[in-house]
């Protein structure tokens, strides 16, 4: 039986050659949870050099300072599809074309489609990711450590993946005692979601669990709010909430959210 070689990706293959002269070149670009201070020095040159931006248009008044003077092409929420493929197309025609998403892209944002949208076509342009703080690490530096230790990122959104599927994630990671970070906890028509969530991470881990609820982390409008698996469901939690469980070793130090990694103190 043949057995298919090995591909070694050099840094030239994993930069797709960004350095070498040529039309057209694309950008994904994680922009941070929100505030200018999380955004990092590599993803403000990418927007810099670049002459179209592209993005959801919350994540594209967010960086306000950053695009004067550039064309910028904003979408809605649910377009995603349609703004991938709009910031490919100008990049294949010439243009140096960042596509933003907030926190990291590779999470929960635009890198993936893009790559399998690139794939679809055939697409020879030149794409750089750009990676960025995600709201799951911005939170956590908020808390104090809670992901010291292994942990899950889950998104309680089914619109994409069916809440059978979800649920069963969710099953898993509270049976293996991971620290979970949840994203999309809630919006104004799925709310049952999260109490199922609550309910079955209820039944491996102490009610008294810590567990951080980030609101708009990053923003002017940040909340940030700490409080137990019993507890939390209290809090006000919507869709720009990142909301942080943690496992039978978590604790509370000095105010802090920890989870210990298990060097002796």
């Amino acid at each position: 039986m043949n057995k298919k070689a090995p591909v070694y990706l050099s840094k030239e293959n994993v930069q797709r050659n960004h350095d070498r002269p040529r039309p057209g070149r694309l950008f994904v670009v994680g922009i941070g949870p929100g505030g200018a201070l999380d955004r990092t020095r590599r993803a403000e040159e990418a927007i810099a050099k670049s002459t179209v931006v592209a993005g959801y248009t919350r994540y594209l008044e967010l960086i306000g300072d950053l695009t004067e003077g550039k064309e910028r092409i904003a979408t809605g929420m649910t377009r995603e599809v349609e703004r991938c493929r709009m910031a490919l197309e100008r990049a294949e025609a010439g243009e140096t074309v960042a596509l933003v998403s907030s926190g990291d892209p590779g999470v929960y944002g635009m890198a993936g489609l893009v790559l399998e949208l690139a794939g679809a076509r055939g697409s020879a342009v030149p794409i750089e990711i750009v990676p960025g703080v995600s709201a799951a690490n911005a939170l956590a530096a908020r808390l104090g450590a809670p992901l010291m230790c292994d942990f899950a990122t889950l998104s309680l959104s089914d619109l994409l993946v069916p809440w059978e599927t979800i649920r069963g994630r969710l099953e898993a990671v509270a049976a293996a005692d991971l620290v979970a970070a949840i994203y999309n906890p809630r919006s104004q028509k799925r709310t049952r979601q999260l109490d199922e969530a609550a309910a079955i991470f209820r039944r491996h881990r102490p009610g008294t669990t810590p567990v951080g609820v980030g609101t708009a982390v990053g923003s002017p409008e940040e909340q940030i709010l700490l409080s137990d698996l019993d507890h939390f469901l209290e809090l006000p939690i919507a869709m720009r909430s990142v909301v942080i469980i943690g496992n039978r070793a978590s604790l509370l130090a000095g105010g802090w959210f920890v989870t210990p990694r298990g060097y002796k103190v």
